[in-house]
């Protein structure tokens, strides 16, 4: 796995929405330093600006394939790296070989991956599309997130090793697979193989708690 950039932005106005002004840090900056902090909960200079459904110890850093940018314009997206509001560009490695619990060494930073990135709004009104919102969850597109196990230095540029991986652990493809699932919908052996996937995801021990509970509840109401 290689670091493709590094980015980092502070909430600003993003648009308009029911007459209000939304505020989001999905437009971020490429780091052009050859190195960078990253803390227990953001890297340096990065903050996010509603703080109940973003960031926090499970969701320091956003980690996006760069690859995929090359399939966002095959599909006619306006998209460059960096524009989904991603932390790490990041080039070999992707949602269906990148697992829940997976430990980067990236510098002298620790960090673990913890949960798939799930679209908004702010993803339509930073692309100017609400389609995106429905391409990247019927691509799986989604990136992921990962909490940081130990804060250090961390270059924007190079290698980034896989130090730890539970092959019995759900990929973050799976996971996000699951998020969008309707078990009680699907004809046999379909909905049995879902329900056999929502074991797996639920009980994976690093799975962000929120992210558990989120999917509990829904897989509950089925």
């Amino acid at each position: 796995m290689t670091v493709s950039g590094v980015y980092t932005g502070e909430p600003s106005v993003l648009g308009t929405r029911r007459d209000g002004d939304v505020y989001s840090a999905i437009s971020k900056a490429r780091v052009i330093e050859p190195e960078i902090g990253l803390g227990p909960a953001n890297l340096d200079g990065d903050r996010q600006a509603d703080q109940r459904v973003h960031g926090g110890p499970d969701k320091a850093v956003y980690a996006y394939p760069v690859e995929h940018y090359r399939a966002w314009a095959a599909n006619g997206f306006a998209l460059e790296a960096g524009s989904v509001g991603e932390n790490l560009s990041i080039a070999g490695a992707d949602e269906q070989r990148v697992r829940i619990g997976d430990v980067w060494e990236w510098g002298t930073a620790l960090l673990r991956v913890s949960q798939p990135r799930t679209p908004c709004y702010k993803l339509g009104m930073k692309a100017g599309r609400k389609d995106v919102l429905t391409a990247m969850i019927d691509s799986g597109r989604c990136g992921w997130y990962l909490g940081v196990v130990r804060p250090g230095l961390v270059p924007t540029s190079g290698p980034i090793r896989l130090v730890e991986r539970d092959l019995s652990s759900p990929t973050v493809a799976e996971v996000f697979l699951l998020t969008f699932a309707s078990p009680a919908t699907l004809d046999e052996p379909r909905g049995q193989a879902c329900r056999e996937l929502a074991e797996r995801v639920l009980a994976a021990p690093w799975l962000a708690e929120r992210y558990r509970a989120t999917l509990r509840r829904k897989l509950g109401g089925e």
